[in-house]
């Protein structure tokens, strides 16, 4: 009888082990559905599914696990993230997470997943905070943060002899932009950092304030723009700055926000992703797959979903289909993975995820709508000291 039992035992256990290889990861994402950054989401989500479809060669599935994703409307409101997350953890017994579109809802969730003990992969928001001092050790990052942008920049505009002024909101997310921007600056100067409030719709005292730092240089003259939301800064350029010989620079954008930039021919800045850019396989089938299923190029947050969902399938992979939350973190510290925009590398000290970004200058053609972001040059990782500012 006892070889029997131990068979018995044995084949018992297999068939648990099976039962638990069969039961689906679920995977929630808790975006902005509805609300102000309803198109930025819906960009991210379509991005997501096609990660996960390109990363399991089609089969959405990891070591025999189908993936399921749990979709969470946010609405753009912290309190309303918060509960979806800590409802797809506690009710929906989810896996791991991936969110939020707004810094401030993604900031309102990131002490769930701390309660919880469960992965959240953060995509796209982008405050520095959320990989900083507000982070934790469940906390990944896809998306690029606000150093990476403000530096990658600067990168593109440090050149002796060029004399720089800043135009930025005066709350958080300006402020930090441009002190990250002003530490990464080595050949040019900073000259002026011009903050005016979100709600700015005339730009007149502000624009003078600009040229008046810039006007009598000697050398190449740059106003930076950083802005976000409502308001339009760049009618500053109906001053006629050029009367100084000045120019606006300022970071890429999403296609429709590109449109404006047709003003600007010659503009330089850096941007996080345009299609056209990145040559290598993963971006090839994004661009190839969007055009044949929705008539239209990916935007950028398109690439940003899509590098979330292949992380999240990459790291599966390491971990042979568990979704230990342990485990998880161990596979994703260090890990390289490919993604539209090329190599990402998940930093350990802050999961936040290196990656190249853009030195681009506007080219106008008539027969396309938005402006063109021509690639200048590649700003390798290895160029970008982002700062480390968790307090692990």
């Amino acid at each position: 009888m006892q070889p029997f039992r131990k068979t018995f035992a044995t084949l018992a256990a297999l068939a648990l082990g099976a039962g638990l290889a069969a039961q689906d990861i679920k995977i929630a994402h808790v975006y902005d559905k509805t609300g102000p950054l309803e198109a930025y989401a819906k960009q991210t989500q379509t991005g997501l599914l096609l990660g996960l479809e390109y990363a399991t060669k089609g089969s959405m599935t990891v070591n025999g696990r189908k993936l399921v994703v749990i979709e969470k409307d946010s609405q753009g409101k912290p309190d309303v993230g918060k509960a979806q997350l800590a409802a797809a953890f506690a009710d929906d017994k989810a896996d791991l997470a991936i969110g939020a579109t707004s810094s401030g809802v993604a900031l309102a969730m990131l002490p769930v997943a701390e309660e919880a003990k469960k992965l959240l992969l953060v995509e796209p928001a982008v405050a520095d905070s959320i990989t900083g001092d507000k982070w934790n050790r469940y906390i990944f990052r896809t998306g690029r943060n606000s150093s990476q942008d403000a530096i990658s920049n600067a990168v593109a505009l440090d050149k002796k002899g060029t004399f720089i002024a800043t135009l930025a909101q005066d709350y958080a997310f300006g402020k930090d932009f441009v002190k990250a921007f002003k530490g990464a600056i080595k050949n040019a100067q900073l000259v002026h950092e011009e903050y005016l409030p979100m709600a700015t719709t005339d730009f007149t005292a502000g624009a003078q304030r600009l040229f008046d730092a810039l006007k009598d240089k000697k050398g190449r003259k740059v106003i930076f723009i950083n802005w976000a939301g409502a308001g339009n800064p760049f009618k500053i350029a109906d001053l006629n700055p050029q009367r100084f010989g000045i120019e606006i620079a300022t970071g890429g954008n999403i296609l429709p926000a590109l449109a404006a930039y047709k003003a600007f021919p010659g503009m330089e800045g850096a941007a996080y992703y345009y299609y056209e850019i990145p040559k290598n396989a993963v971006n090839k089938w994004l661009v190839t797959e969007h055009q044949k299923r929705f008539s239209a190029p990916p935007d950028f947050f398109t690439a940003g979903g899509m590098a979330a969902g292949i992380a999240v399938v990459e790291a599966l992979k390491k971990t042979q289909g568990d979704t230990g939350t342990e485990k998880l973190i161990a596979a994703m510290e260090g890990m390289a993975f490919e993604t539209p925009k090329g190599k990402m590398v998940f930093r350990k000290e802050d999961h936040q995820a290196l990656q190249a970004m853009y030195h681009f200058k506007i080219k106008v053609d008539p027969k396309v709508t938005w402006a063109i972001p021509e690639l200048v040059r590649e700003i390798k990782i290895e160029e970008m000291d982002i700062p480390i500012r968790n307090k692990r």
